[in-house]
């Protein structure tokens, strides 16, 4: 069965949060690794649908700074796996843009190489952007640019009156980007775990038992269409939203 979506309806930006590899693995009595590698043809998938769709970002939770802590085979063949990521001819074949966000100066110098290389391949590219938050912490972020914005104030660049949301906004990581429509969680856990905690304020949550080597287009299209059931109000009433929609579609 294939679910319907209203196509002038896609969220521009999706974030998802790739939970489930290792127990995707460990459930077939494999090595975790092999989860990993399975995610991987995921992300094929997913990134791929989501530029067909219209979707013009799509951010990946794929290494947070916490997972620094597992075990240093498993950070090995995560890095691995990233250098096969990022020769991939999925960006030129679907027109994506590549950047990453987070700590970048942290990750192994041979794949600080190989992003900066793909971001500078992938550069004109003007169909979908794809975002790897890697060595990716969002309590790092808001501390890094809380600290830039201290800097300015001491220097004389920026008055302290003069702060608002949007200095915040125009100094995380993201600052190029609109924040997340949709936050999408496979695997069954029911929580963000560190990952753009600013920006999801008003995200539209979804998550779903699925790990995430099983996540197919037909998952990500429920995810889509359970996105489109929802009223967002930002704040206001039912019927304020519902009045401005009338109004809009009067014009």
């Amino acid at each position: 069965m294939t679910t319907e979506l209203d196509m002038n309806r896609i969220p521009q930006h999706i974030a998802i949060i790739m939970d489930g590899n290792g127990r995707w693995a460990t459930d077939r009595g494999l090595d975790r690794t092999f989860g990993h590698k399975a995610g991987l043809d995921t992300v094929k998938k997913i990134t791929a649908e989501c530029a067909r769709l219209g979707v013009k970002y799509l951010t990946l939770y794929t290494f947070s700074t916490e997972n620094w802590n597992r075990p240093a085979y498993e950070i090995e063949a995560l890095m691995g796996l990233v250098l096969s990521f990022i020769e991939m001819e999925l960006f030129t074949d679907n027109n994506v843009k590549f950047t990453l966000i987070g700590d970048r100066e942290r990750l192994p110098q041979s794949v600080q190489d190989k992003i900066t290389y793909m971001e500078n391949l992938t550069k004109d590219n003007n169909g979908m952007t794809m975002v790897v938050a890697m060595s990716y912490s969002s309590k790092l972020e808001l501390v890094r640019a809380t600290k830039l914005i201290a800097d300015e104030v001491k220097s004389g660049k920026l008055n302290l009156e003069d702060i608002t949301e949007q200095t915040i906004n125009d100094h995380l990581w993201t600052a190029h980007m609109p924040d997340p429509e949709l936050l999408i969680r496979t695997g069954g856990e029911l929580r963000i775990s560190n990952y753009l905690l600013w920006q999801c304020a008003y995200s539209e949550f979804y998550f779903c038992d699925t790990y995430w080597p099983d996540f197919n287009e037909e998952a990500l299209h429920k995810a889509i269409a359970n996105y489109q059931s929802r009223q967002r109000r930002f704040g206001k009433t039912e019927a304020q939203v519902e009045s401005e929609a009338q109004d809009l579609n009067a014009k």
